[in-house]
């Protein structure tokens, strides 16, 4: 059978030592057909197949981001930025941006505005309510962290979610107060979701609008299947994907995750869904596991009822913990699980798992639990860790080296919005473990760049439970690739990150190009 596309000239990494080195890939039926030499060309094509000269660039598996906030993404899009790139190095730059933002809306509407980081700032602290009310008083002010973990919130828009001296702190997070008076400061620790029910959702206009930004955003990076681990995800979250799919907005493939809440109700719902699989599938159950309000939560009565009713239900448990006590807590609650109901191939994630010492990561492969961490921390932050993260716990952070060593399977994601999505970003710091700075961070924690490169391919496949369809170039699966103006195992590592992606390709379709 002749093929419907071919690509050639190119240099294949197909990431897949059964695969042979190659210098075309054929496609059929949106699948890989073959895989191999330029003299091969005339053989394979007939009058219909599309050629398509990738002029000597490297043809890779597209890259698959294990981790992300879709829709804080498609917000982060069209809030207005105030990250350090954006020249904000203090509050007052923060204000002023506000204020001159500000003008262009009516009184009573809100401004979202996203990225500050305190590290940055001179004064080396978050805002507060006082210090946004000073850009303006007439507008609801929603100010997000770089972290999305913590919002700082005007007066009007304390107000408008019913925050006063009153309220009392939810379980899960943490209202600031004034010592002295009781108010709150406007600075909210863990209250994401809470904020997500009180605050208006944007207009229709701004979200399709960010959606199609968050479209070429990706495929731009060359990312042709993502994961939206978000919290809060459930039955609407997952027609609002529906819809952006089958309206053509948005074309990567989309792995999302349930949160805790939604899988308690999972069977009463209707997931079913016209599109095929292989573009929008349930993929896990996503559950927090933190210290914001001093304590573990949830509880560990609680972690045990999570873990064991997700592994009993057939499907993958993903807990989101940092630091040692929260990722102990979930290896606790699989390991019991897992007693109890024994099942092979399982594949439950810690996500993140930032610190994390070897007696946890040989725990964590005694139980073949997956670590979905974000290199690309180090490439951003690797500065503010050096400076900020205690002694002791510095030479785990981010141990990826370590961690494949003991047995760990280890996967790549970003979790943008948090971080730019660009998974070049994250494969030169997983390969090199510096920051943009040029400051370096536990140099005996690099991977050599192949394995790097598998973290955001096969090894991000297996995590979805889709290596069986993606993740490296070999024939039967999906024609998922992108074409880089170079190849990475042979480009000096410190020029890694300016590598381009020429074109990005979709089912054997080019969906985006440079």
């Amino acid at each position: 059978m002749k093929a419907d596309s071919i690509l050639f000239n190119a240099r294949v990494l197909a990431l897949d030592s059964s695969s042979p080195a190659g210098e075309l890939v054929a496609v059929r039926n949106k699948r890989i057909s073959y895989v191999g030499r330029n003299e091969e060309l005339a053989q394979l094509k007939d009058s219909r197949t599309t050629l398509l000269d990738c002029q000597k660039g490297t043809v890779l598996p597209g890259f698959i981001d294990a981790h992300g906030h879709l829709s804080a993404l498609v917000e982060s899009l069209i809030n207005l930025n105030l990250a350090p790139s954006q020249g904000i190095k203090s509050i007052a730059d923060i204000q002023r941006k506000i204020k001159n933002y500000s003008k262009e809306l009516l009184p009573g509407n809100w401004i979202r505005a996203a990225g500050y980081d305190d590290f940055h700032l001179t004064e080396k602290r978050h805002p507060n309510r006082w210090d946004l009310d000073q850009a303006t008083s007439l507008h609801p002010i929603k100010l997000t962290h770089r972290s999305a973990h913590a919002h700082v919130l005007n007066g009007l828009a304390l107000k408008l979610v019913n925050i006063s001296r009153e309220t009392p702190d939810p379980s899960e997070g943490l209202i600031e107060r004034d010592g002295p008076t009781g108010e709150p400061t406007g600075r909210l620790y863990g209250m994401g979701q809470y904020l997500s029910q009180a605050v208006p959702p944007v207009g229709l206009d701004d979200a399709e609008r960010g959606v199609r930004l968050a479209n070429q955003r990706l495929l731009s990076y060359g990312i042709t299947t993502f994961q939206d681990a978000s919290a809060r995800n459930g039955k609407e979250r997952w027609r609002v994907f529906e819809q952006w799919k089958r309206d053509g907005l948005f074309k990567p493939r989309i792995a999302m995750m349930l949160g805790i809440e939604a899988f308690d109700r999972y069977q009463e719902q209707d997931f079913s869904t016209s599109l095929e699989e292989s573009h929008l599938r349930l993929n896990g159950v996503k559950a927090m596991i933190h210290e914001t309000t001093g304590q573990l939560f949830p509880s560990r009565a609680e972690l045990d009822r999570m873990a064991l009713k997700i592994h009993q239900s057939g499907f993958q448990a993903a807990f989101h913990a940092l630091e040692e006590k929260p990722i102990e807590a979930a290896c606790a609650a699989l390991e019991h699980a897992l007693q109890d109901f024994p099942r092979r191939d399982h594949r439950h994630r810690i996500e993140h798992c930032s610190v994390c010492p070897p007696y946890l990561a040989e725990r964590l492969a005694s139980l073949g639990v997956w670590v979905v961490t974000q290199p690309a921390f180090i490439f951003y932050h690797g500065d503010r860790y050096l400076q900020t993260v205690p002694a002791e716990q510095l030479p785990y952070l981010y141990p990826i080296a370590s961690l494949l060593k003991q047995g760990v399977q280890v996967a790549g994601s970003s979790d943008c919005p948090v971080v730019s999505s660009n998974p070049l970003k994250g494969i030169f710091a997983a390969a090199s473990r510096l920051a943009q700075t040029g400051e370096s961070l536990l140099l005996e924690e690099r991977i050599p760049i192949v394995e790097a490169l598998r973290l955001f391919t096969i090894y991000a496949a297996r995590a979805i439970f889709e290596d069986s369809n993606r993740g490296t170039i070999a024939p039967g699966k999906l024609a998922d690739l992108v074409i880089l103006s170079g190849d990475p195992t042979r480009t000096p590592l410190e020029e890694i990150p300016g590598l381009k992606v020429k074109k990005t390709i979709l089912d054997g379709q080019v969906v985006w190009e440079e």
